[in-house]
């Protein structure tokens, strides 16, 4: 099979590798308790802590963003605990999946695809727990599958005055990408993965942990071993990890760190939410119609419908010709939508391209003119610039 050199890709994860970081990968191994790699592991959770905006510990775990999720969920509940659970895509309809599969109960709130989860619901049913008897909420931040981010802001501080509750929290394509100050929210378990807003390759996982969430641990018992949070804490005292570590991504994740902080975390949100807006009014400039409600864009990707236009191969075709992969819909959406990721190491120009390809593959449908391109292309380029 041919290898194609070039292969931009414009999907929410994996995300584009910078140069340095990919440098950073190919260093040879040193040993996982050597105290170099102990200093490292003080740096970059340093690092990290500054990119999750909190004093909380965040750890981190050889293993994807999943797993990083199923720690939290396993390592501060109880079999049998009550939980809410928000699905309103793929990723929070794997939650449901997983805290059913720990024999928990799950009270779910959700809402059609494409449509971000209201706060009310939640509100309305953690006001109504009298007894305290809800132990956590659990849901996805930016649906990826969809295109939606929901209003975090406002469902975490409807768990605040619930008191009891644990929030835990997926944002694994929006950490990096947008604003997630998990101090000010006082989220207890936050969920991220490598290969999305790190600009990494896929391996690592890293989980935010706040006192209370520490506290619920302490009383938890679920099955747990490799994923028990508990051990990663002990281990991260002395710099260390319990068990065998990425070594080399951990070199990654170092120089992926100093990269966000020579941009500063508001140009980071700045710049994703600029190529957000130049896709999707682009797209619609193109006469797409976007999947997702236009109030709740995720800044980690466009999910766009394709009408009598098969999306699968619409995808296909712009692979081959222009050396740009595309994400696909999920489930019932397959066929359907595809998706833009405009996550992580893509820039302006990435943008651009994207667009064009797009454009010019309805053009050669004879779904548009090669007129509505231009001007798809000067209202991204008004958004790259001016937003």
């Amino acid at each position: 099979m041919a290898i194609q050199q070039k292969l931009s890709l414009m999907i929410p994860g994996p995300t584009p590798v910078p140069e340095k970081v990919l440098e950073a990968l190919a260093r040879h191994p040193i040993g996982h308790r050597s105290k170099d790699f102990q200093d490292l592991v003080e740096i970059t959770t340093k690092n990290l802590k500054w990119l999750h905006q909190t004093e909380n510990d965040v750890l981190t775990i050889t293993g994807s963003g999943t797993a990083a999720m199923e720690a939290g969920i396993i390592s501060t509940l109880s079999k049998g605990d009550k939980v809410i659970c928000g699905e309103n895509g793929k990723f929070g309809q794997r939650w449901v999946k997983v805290a059913k599969e720990f024999g928990l109960e799950v009270i779910k709130i959700d809402a059609e695809w494409g449509t971000p989860l209201n706060p009310d619901n939640f509100k309305k049913i953690l006001e109504k727990d009298h007894k305290k008897e809800i132990k956590a909420v659990i849901l996805t931040h930016s649906e990826t599958s969809t295109g939606v981010i929901n209003d975090l802001k406002m469902i975490s501080s409807h768990i605040r005055n619930h008191n009891k509750a644990l929030s835990i929290i997926d944002c694994v394509t929006s950490l990096g990408a947008c604003n997630v100050p998990i101090d000010e929210w006082e989220l207890d378990i936050v969920a991220s993965g490598s290969q999305k807003g790190y600009m990494i390759p896929p391996g690592l996982s890293f989980v935010s942990v706040s006192k209370k969430a520490w506290q619920a641990s302490e009383k938890s018992n679920l099955p747990k071993f490799y994923l028990n949070l508990q051990s990663y804490k002990k281990s991260l005292s002395s710099n260390s990890n319990p068990y065998t570590p990425a070594v080399n991504l951990v070199f990654a994740l170092d120089e992926s760190l100093k990269m966000m902080k020579d941009e500063g975390l508001v140009k980071i949100f700045q710049r994703h939410q600029r190529h957000k807006l130049a896709v999707s009014e682009a797209a619609k400039t193109l006469n797409l119609k976007l999947f997702a409600d236009e109030k709740n864009l995720s800044p980690s990707v466009t999910a766009i419908q394709t009408g009598e236009i098969d999306a699968e191969n619409f995808r296909k075709i712009i692979k081959n010709k222009y050396d740009i992969l595309l994400a696909g819909g999920q489930d019932h959406l397959k066929g359907k939508i595809f998706r833009v990721g405009h996550l992580g190491y893509v820039n302006d120009r990435d943008i651009i391209s994207v667009i064009a390809a797009i454009g010019n593959t309805l053009v050669e449908q004879n779904k548009i003119s090669t007129e509505r391109v231009g001007e798809a292309l000067k209202i991204a380029s008004y958004h790259l610039k001016v937003s």
